[in-house]
């Protein structure tokens, strides 16, 4: 009797838990469509010409569109070397931000010494600075190493903001491997050293992404650093560029076309390195779990 009540049971509760599903499904649906819709009445926009996009009536598809908006973006003269600007300056950025932040993880998480909670209470502090309250301070800084309007420049103010919280990203990660796994492979006979590289920072490798992936944001998208420490056009980033095209256009009729062509360029190498770590990440935290 027993047996024969709990299937019916089983059943119905299944019944009941389906619509649910089936509702949240829905609204998770709706909720992304409402999210990528700006993405892609951007991406419509950049093929359509400017006479389309200024008319009263909307066109939600580029029917009979063309890619003359982004012939007419990457014939501007100042894209390239703010594409290029923007590369170094990130590279940079991340390169070393992960460095110094890998390392304050690791002294924090496995280590003891004296000032540990006090360099832990600093790092929370600065995080909760504001930015716009050390422009002056920053600028008058560069301004006498002879470093603005340069990759060094910009790259140190990114860092410097960037760090603090990648430490704390890095801090979980690198807390969530036993320093156990170190010890058994230094009882196996590597050293300490060949048992970090070969053990730890393969399971750490998903942290790092993750950290690699904000930084690479903060750093692409920044603008009110670089628009107070990049003041000559031959030193601008891809949203200095962005700013400096649409004023341009703004001088006459604006050509919403090449506009939304200039925003999309900017935006492609961002969502292609997330795409590409994205993969990454997902195969390192599955690497991890199976060798924990």
């Amino acid at each position: 009797m027993t047996v024969a009540t709990a299937r019916p049971r089983t059943a119905r509760t299944r019944r009941r838990v389906r619509p649910a599903r089936v509702l949240a499904s829905f609204v998770a649906i709706a909720v992304a469509l409402v999210w990528a819709f700006p993405v892609y009445w951007m991406l419509n926009s950049s093929l359509l010409p400017n006479v389309t996009l200024t008319s009263t009536t909307p066109r939600f598809w580029p029917a009979g569109g063309s890619l003359e908006n982004f012939a007419g973006v990457l014939a501007h003269g100042n894209f390239w070397p703010a594409l290029g600007m923007s590369l170094a300056v990130t590279l940079t950025s991340v390169a070393f931000c992960l460095l110094f932040a890998f390392m304050a993880a690791l002294a924090i998480s496995r280590f003891k010494f004296r000032g540990r909670t006090s360099f832990v209470l600093a790092v929370l502090f600065i995080q909760m600075l504001p930015a716009e309250g050390l422009f002056i301070a920053q600028y008058k800084m560069l301004s006498s190493l002879n470093l603005l309007n340069s990759v060094i420049g910009v790259s140190i103010l990114y860092v410097a903001a960037v760090v603090p919280f990648t430490v704390w990203m890095l801090r979980g990660f690198v807390a969530g491997v036993p320093a156990d796994l170190e010890e058994a492979a230094m009882v196996d006979g590597l050293s300490r050293t060949q048992a970090f590289f070969r053990i730890t920072l393969p399971l750490l490798a998903p942290g790092l992404v993750a950290s690699g992936v904000y930084a690479f944001l903060q750093a692409w998208n920044e603008f009110t650093v670089a628009l107070v420490i990049l003041q000559s056009e031959q030193y601008r980033t891809l949203p200095l560029w962005l700013r400096g095209f649409l004023q341009s256009s703004a001088a006459r009729e604006t050509d919403w076309g090449q506009v939304m062509a200039a925003s999309t360029l900017v935006a492609v190498p961002v969502i292609v390195f997330f795409l590409i770590v994205q993969g990454r990440l997902t195969s390192g935290l599955v690497a991890g779990a199976v060798k924990g």
